[in-house]
């Protein structure tokens, strides 16, 4: 069996053997966690820390920055979730595949959110450069093709036949979405009443 990581990459560059691969014989939760999900989401949580505190970004003839205290306080939190979030689209994965006809577990379904993040994580490099304009287009790019990852994986991850696993992929994508929207709320709230952006010129 593979190491999660070099799965994961598998899957990122190579989408159609890599899922095979990685359905064949799943890793468990704490194997994908530890040596996958967490190293992973560590990525653009470093880049954007530099890219935010040290490198900043212009706004009109000014370099605005983070200071290096707001900068940890909203990189960690960013962190979290990244982590909570593949573990809730994973537990959504776990609940809705009896109504697809397959008795899944929550490893499983944590092992596909969190590969199907890979290309998300890998785009956290983009931290370093906070251009705001690049971010948007790299990101949308990058979002549209991790969509294709899950409805390409999905059924050979979950097991279940590819019409079924259209419709799962879809449901799990309309999760993710109000998921999105429900994080927005809560970043706002976040700013109001939490940690807030400091910034240094």
């Amino acid at each position: 069996m593979s190491m999660p990581f070099a799965t994961a990459l598998k899957i990122a560059f190579t989408p159609q053997p890599g899922w095979q691969s990685a359905g064949s014989e799943p890793p468990s939760f704490g194997t994908v966690l530890l040596t996958q999900t967490i190293p992973m989401a560590l990525l653009p949580t470093i880049c954007w820390y530099i890219g935010t505190t040290q490198i900043g970004w212009q706004v009109g003839d000014q370099t605005m920055r983070l200071t290096a205290e707001s900068g940890l306080a909203l990189c960690a939190l960013f962190f979290l979730a990244m982590i909570f979030g593949v573990m809730f689209l994973g537990f959504m994965v776990r609940w809705m595949s009896t109504a697809y006809g397959r008795e899944g577990d929550f490893s499983t379904g944590f092992t596909l959110i969190s590969y199907t993040a890979t290309p998300f994580f890998l785009a956290g490099v983009l931290g370093l450069f906070p251009v705001l304009w690049l971010d948007i287009l790299v990101g949308t790019a990058i979002a549209c093709y991790c969509i294709y990852l899950l409805y390409i994986g999905v059924s050979p991850m979950m097991k279940v036949t590819p019409d079924r696993g259209f419709l799962y992929a879809s449901a799990v994508f309309a999760v993710a979405l109000v998921s999105f929207v429900a994080l927005l709320g809560v970043t706002a709230i976040l700013w109001e009443y939490g940690p807030a952006p400091e910034y240094r010129y």
